[in-house]
Parts: structure tokens; C-alpha cells; sequence
């Protein structure tokens, strides 16, 4: 167990674990939350990229990223996927303790796209270029998500994928925020879906039946990042 204490990896051995990545026959290399070590990113990229690393690579983030960040990766990374969590002040504040949230993820969720362009797909129909917006409906909220809709399709039209989610699953301190403490209504979520049909909207994935679940969080141990 990894539990407890750091683990340490050089920028020689990131580089190892994108090729190990690779040699495992990953379609992708993806990215999660990388913010904070995206000049390491960048120089295990380069080193291997020297040793034959060819994989498309994805920058999954939140999105609250400065332009500048994002600036830096250009050229680097093949598909961006950000989230566009809210659309409201007050809700980014409460939830995220994100202050501007939208001005600032939406700026980010512009630059990557200028960067990346419109999707781009291998003739197998796998994404192989372009940006992948997430957005989790919140209970309570409906409206909210179709105003983040609104703006994708005012900003984007039909020219990137959007993955609109229904998993959103009362954990830790939710019972301290009012109307939180519960799971997505059927109805609520596919108010969603319908707007975005309405708007004219065919990129976009949904999801069906029960997904909100613990089993779904992911454990944090740090498998397959040390050596051996």
C-alpha cells in the first residue's frame, strides 16, 4: 500500500511511465489534474517523445486554468477535457470555492480550443483531435446546465464532443449545502438532454440508468507509478 507516505518520481521515470503507457497498448495518455507539474509534464513528454512515445494526449482538468497555462501546452496535447461545472457565481463559490469560475473556465475552455480546433476523428470514429467539455448536472440546478449549454453552443456550435453526466453523488460535507444531500432526478437530467437537442446539439454523451454510485470514485494509491 502506497498509503500515507509520498512517492517521488523523477522526471526520467514520468517519461518511463508514458512509454510503459504505450508499450501497454493505451490508446491515449491521459492527463488528470496535471495543473501543478505541467513543466515536468512537458520535459517527460520531450524526453519521451525522443524514445518513441506516439500516443495522442489528453489534458483532463477542471478548467480553472490560467490562459497562460494553457498557452504553454500548445502544440503538446491532442485532445483537451476540461469540465465547465457552472455557469452561476454564487454556485462556483459555494461548491468549488472558486471565485469567477465561469470568466476563468471559460476563457481556459477558448484558448484550448483554439489551440486543438474542431473535432477530428480517425475513420474507426475514434476522437483523435479537439476538445471533450464534461459538465455534471447538480440536484436542483437544471437550469444552471442549460445555461453552461447555451454558452458551448453560442461559442462552439456542433464542433466539439460535450458529456453531459448524471452521477452526482452526495459525499462528504453535502448535507451542509441546502438541496445537495440528494441524488439527480430522471426528470432533471433529461431536461438537460432535451436542450440540447433543442439546440441542435449531436456531439454529445449521455448517460442512462443509475449511475450514481461510490463504486464509481476512484482509489488514489498510486498503482503502477513506482518502479518494479
Amino acid at each position: 500500500s502506497h498509503e500515507g507516505r509520498g512517492i517521488e518520481v523523477t522526471d526520467e521515470r514520468l517519461a518511463e511511465i508514458f512509454l510503459e503507457q504505450q508499450a501497454r497498448g493505451a490508446a491515449t495518455l491521459d492527463l488528470v489534474t496535471p495543473t501543478h507539474y505541467v513543466p515536468e509534464i512537458l520535459h517527460a513528454l520531450h524526453m519521451a517523445r525522443e524514445q518513441g512515445f506516439q500516443l495522442p494526449v489528453v489534458y483532463n482538468s477542471g478548467a480553472y486554468e490560467t490562459e497562460e497555462t494553457i498557452e504553454a501546452l500548445r502544440g503538446e496535447v491532442d485532445i483537451f477535457l476540461p469540465d465547465l461545472k457552472y455557469a452561476d457565481e454564487a454556485s462556483a463559490r459555494e461548491y468549488s470555492l472558486a471565485p469567477d469560475y465561469f470568466a476563468v473556465a471559460t476563457k481556459a475552455i477558448a484558448r484550448m480550443y483554439e489551440e486543438v480546433g474542431p473535432l477530428q476523428f480517425t475513420p474507426d470514429g475514434q476522437l483523435k483531435r479537439g476538445v471533450i467539455i464534461r459538465h455534471l448536472v447538480l440536484p436542483g440546478h437544471r437550469h444552471e446546465s442549460m445555461r453552461v449549454l447555451d454558452w458551448i453552443h453560442e461559442t462552439f456550435g456542433d464542433t466539439v464532443q460535450i458529456s453531459l453526466m448524471n452521477q452526482y453523488t452526495p459525499m462528504y460535507r453535502a448535507a451542509e449545502h441546502k438541496g445537495m444531500n440528494r441524488r439527480l432526478t430522471t426528470f432533471e437530467y433529461q431536461s438537460v438532454v432535451d436542450h440540447a437537442l433543442n439546440l441542435g446539439i449531436t456531439h454529445c454523451y449521455v448517460q442512462q440508468g443509475r449511475t450514481a454510485d461510490t463504486k464509481f470514485v476512484p482509489h488514489f494509491d498510486g498503482s503502477g507509478v513506482e518502479q518494479g
